[in-house]
């Protein structure tokens, strides 16, 4: 390659790793023993531990989608889309048994439109909008409250220095080693100490940093449906087992 070839060249819009597919087969197999286990086994706290590497990777996906999407319009509109028909399979799997007091806690759909809405507004410099949504995040009762747009953040800043953002989401989760409870049976506990229990989304940081070719192709819509279609076979087989 010579050097008028090599000025040539693009900046990549990410170093980190690209194999999104992979990544989001990693998180839906994550979330989804996350709440087998909050359903059915929470007396076995490995598999919520599990399902802290979820959400941080989804959260990386949809940064990545951010940069590499047409059509930011059409992605805001398929998040909202499934966050509306999510919800009521939402409450279905988790509060069956009390739909109105449970209605505002928001699923996981809304918590990544609101963080990629906001993450748009720093990518277009519309500072307001990011100020309003975190805030709105902040307050508002989202599923991990604003933690969805730091981490975007986080990969967003430093998607052409992986060492860096490696470094940076280690140490957004590190005040968890010492934020357990005793009482809390899902922390972790090591002579005589708490850990809270989000220290498992560390883990996260190898599929996010390290780039892997599997290869591995899954029809876009698959990802959205399988929300609602899990959430509403883990309420279908609760209702019947009176759990």
């Amino acid at each position: 390659m010579d050097q008028r070839t090599a000025r040539r060249q693009p900046t990549p819009r990410l170093r980190t790793n690209l194999d999104t597919d992979f990544l989001k087969l990693i998180a839906i197999l994550s979330m989804l023993l996350d709440h087998i286990g909050a359903v059915f086994f929470p007396e076995h706290p490995a598999f919520r531990w599990v399902g802290r590497l979820a959400f941080p990777i989804f959260a990386y996906c949809l940064t990545v989608g951010l940069l590499y999407t047409r059509d930011i319009r059409k992605y805001l509109l398929r998040l909202g889309a499934f966050a509306l028909i999510s919800q009521p399979f939402y409450i279905f799997a988790f509060h069956p048994w009390d739909w109105q007091a449970e209605w505002m806690n928001m699923n996981i759909f809304f918590t990544l439109l609101v963080s990629l809405l906001a993450l748009w507004g720093v990518h277009t410099r519309r500072w307001w909008l990011f100020l309003a949504l975190f805030l709105l995040a902040s307050f508002v009762n989202f599923d991990y409250s604003a933690n969805g747009i730091v981490l975007m953040l986080i990969f967003y800043l430093c998607r052409n220095r992986p060492v860096l953002g490696a470094a940076v989401y280690v140490l957004f989760w590190l005040p968890a080693l010492w934020g357990g409870q005793m009482e809390d049976p899902l922390s972790v506990k090591i002579a005589g100490h708490a850990i809270n229990w989000t220290i498992f989304a560390v883990l996260s940081a190898f599929p996010i940093f390290l780039p892997t070719h599997t290869g591995i192709k899954v029809p876009k819509w698959f990802f959205y449906a399988f929300y609602p279609a899990h959430l509403a076979a883990i309420g279908l087989a609760r209702v019947i087992l009176n759990v």
